[in-house]
């Protein structure tokens, strides 16, 4: 996926160094993903992340050890990968978003959802399309939330000159819906977002910053990221496109696209 060429500074706090360790644990990844665009912490595999890759790339997900060793492939039968630019693991599904738009000339987007594979598995065979478009024409997207208890997705844009925020309202179906505009951010360049097990916390990621919000008990996805969020420990990547909690809530992992790097490491930052 293309750098944006301009990305608005974040209006964030200073950083919450006393949630999590500045300095992550660092794997070399094993054989490369060259083109990483989303990840995340596999439930029904523990040990093990799911990962995806962007437009080009054959429709299948990869599972890579928390070490950085690479597994195997599952390949995704009746799935094109237009543009995959996120992945999400929520309530037992897995979530890809085909929401990539570098030049922004597409009228039609989609998330494809199935149930988590065991990894004794080879290739999916079923799985549901949800299909949207936006109100206000083209956009670029490679990040989402999905609410755990609404079941509403997400859609955070990269190239606007503020990330715009859409939403697709639970329950989904198989027609194509016109996602709602609900608000903005401060900042645009947004690669990948996440949300923890818990549904209390969530990380949107750019190229050069992790960016922390916590909802309260009276707050949900909407209201928390029109607040200021909390710049939290980043190691600068080569062009990072992928964030993930881990599935028991001890920390994050992120990883990023190749690039120009000879090498190719995955993150992961422990929760103090």
């Amino acid at each position: 996926m293309q750098i944006a060429a301009c990305q608005k500074k974040v209006n964030a706090s200073p950083n919450k160094t006393d949630s999590f360790n500045s300095l992550p644990a660092k794997f070399e990844v094993n054989p490369m993903i060259a083109e990483a665009s989303g990840i995340a912490d596999s439930r029904k595999n523990p040990g093990y992340l799911w990962v995806e890759e962007d437009s080009g790339n054959s429709p299948e997900l990869s599972l890579v050890n928390h070490t950085g060793s690479f597994y195997k492939k599952i390949f995704i039968k009746g799935a094109t990968n237009r543009d995959w630019e996120d992945l999400a693991l929520l309530n037992g599904k897995l979530y890809i978003a085909e929401t990539g738009d570098n030049f922004q000339v597409y009228t039609d987007y989609a998330f494809y959802m199935f149930s988590e594979p065991d990894r004794a598995i080879d290739t999916i065979y079923s799985f549901q399309k949800i299909s949207f478009r936006y109100p206000d024409g083209s956009h670029d997207a490679e990040a989402f939330l999905v609410d755990p208890s609404s079941g509403n997705i997400y859609v955070i844009t990269k190239r606007d000159s503020a990330s715009r925020m859409y939403k697709l309202s639970a329950p989904v179906s198989s027609s194509t819906q016109t996602a709602k505009f609900i608000g903005q951010l401060k900042f645009n360049g947004v690669t990948s977002a996440c949300i923890s097990p818990d549904g209390k916390e969530v990380i949107l990621k750019t190229y050069v910053s992790l960016l922390y919000y916590n909802l309260n008990n009276d707050e949900n996805i909407e209201s928390i990221l029109k607040k200021d969020p909390i710049n939290i420990p980043y190691t600068l990547e080569p062009q990072g496109e992928a964030v993930s909690f881990a599935s028991d809530n001890s920390g994050y992992f992120t990883l990023s696209e190749k690039g120009f790097s000879i090498d190719q490491y995955l993150y992961f930052y422990k929760r103090n």
